[in-house]
């Protein structure tokens, strides 16, 4: 434990210098066609073959927001025009943040990039809600789904702890 600091770390034993491990930012989109949503069918593990909303983790030196349109144009070829944050989701037992904004799509001339078998466009009741990849993204489309219902958006919190059969975050 470095002097000062309230936890162990860990430390180079030659030069002491402390090597600090942090959450890694996953950003993402919530990209939205009139009455439907865009996802994409996971090319790469982990949960190969599933359904996600295009995300993936944040790039040193670009914004949250940055973060989100990127991923959305390399997972599913989409240019988006990005909203106001939806949900943060910390995922401390895989040392990770998921944020997701909500999007609109420019138009429809998207198609599946390199870590996507497929991109397509689900209404409420298509989304292959037993496929999806993550905890993260079913909680993530549910919220939306219900601020959509009552035609009110918020901003939206949450924590998945643990692990569980259910898909993992």
């Amino acid at each position: 434990m470095p002097v000062g600091d309230n936890r162990e770390r860990a430390c180079c034993d030659n030069c002491g210098t402390i090597h600090y491990v942090n959450p890694r930012p996953v950003v993402g989109a919530i990209p939205v066609w009139e009455n439907q949503v865009l996802l994409c069918k996971r090319a790469i593990e982990p949960r190969y073959g599933t359904w996600t909303l295009p995300a993936g983790f944040m790039e040193l030196g670009e914004t949250c927001a940055a973060g989100a349109a990127r991923e959305t144009l390399e997972e599913a070829g989409a240019r988006v025009r990005l909203g106001p944050l939806f949900s943060m989701i910390d995922v401390p037992h895989v040392e990770q943040v998921h944020i997701f904004f909500r999007a609109e799509l420019v138009d429809t001339a998207f198609a599946p990039g390199a870590e996507s078998l497929e991109a397509r466009l689900f209404s409420e009741p298509d989304v292959p809600w037993d496929e999806l990849a993550f905890r993260t993204v079913s909680t993530t489309l549910r919220l939306y789904f219900e601020d959509r219902k009552r035609g009110d958006f918020g901003v939206h919190t949450r924590e998945i702890t643990g692990l569980s059969s259910a898909p993992r975050a």
